[in-house]
C-alpha cells in the first residue's frame, strides 16, 4: 500500500503560479508511475501529467507548456509546478500512483492506470 498526501494548493489570481507537492509513504518501492489529476465540480476527473518508471513524462494538452511534473525520489515526493494559472484551472487536484505496473501510458493519463490516490488539494484561481 502507498499513502499519498497532497499539499500546496490555495487561492491565486489569474497569471499566478503554484507548486503542488505529493508526499508518498508506505510501499513506495512498488510505484511504477505517478500522475496528477484534477476534478472540478460536476466534471469528470481529468488527467494532467504523469511520470513513468523510466522518468519519461506525458502531458494533457491542457497542461502542456504551463505545468511541469517532477519528482524527488530521495524524498518520495511528486511535484506539479503550475504557471500562468487561469480561472478554468480551479479544481481539486489529486496525485495518484500505479503499483500494478499497468504501463499503458495513455495521453492524457487515465484514472484506470492508477490504484492509489491522495485526498486532494484545492486550487482556486480568480480573475
Amino acid at each position: 500500500q502507498v499513502q499519498l498526501v497532497e499539499s500546496g494548493g490555495g487561492s491565486v489570481q489569474a497569471g499566478g503560479s503554484l507548486r503542488l507537492s505529493c508526499a508518498a509513504s508506505g510501499s513506495t518501492y512498488s510505484t511504477y508511475s505517478m500522475a496528477w489529476f484534477r476534478q472540478a465540480p460536476g466534471k469528470e476527473r481529468e488527467g494532467l501529467a504523469a511520470i513513468d518508471s523510466d522518468d519519461s513524462t506525458r502531458y494533457a494538452n491542457s497542461a502542456k507548456g504551463r505545468f511541469t511534473i517532477s519528482e524527488d525520489k530521495a524524498k518520495n515526493t511528486l511535484y506539479l509546478q503550475m504557471n500562468n494559472l487561469k480561472p478554468e484551472d480551479t479544481a481539486m487536484y489529486y496525485c495518484a500512483s500505479d503499483t500494478r505496473n499497468v504501463d499503458v501510458r495513455r495521453i492524457p493519463p487515465h484514472p484506470s492506470e492508477y490504484d492509489s490516490w491522495g485526498q486532494g488539494t484545492q486550487v482556486t484561481v480568480s480573475s
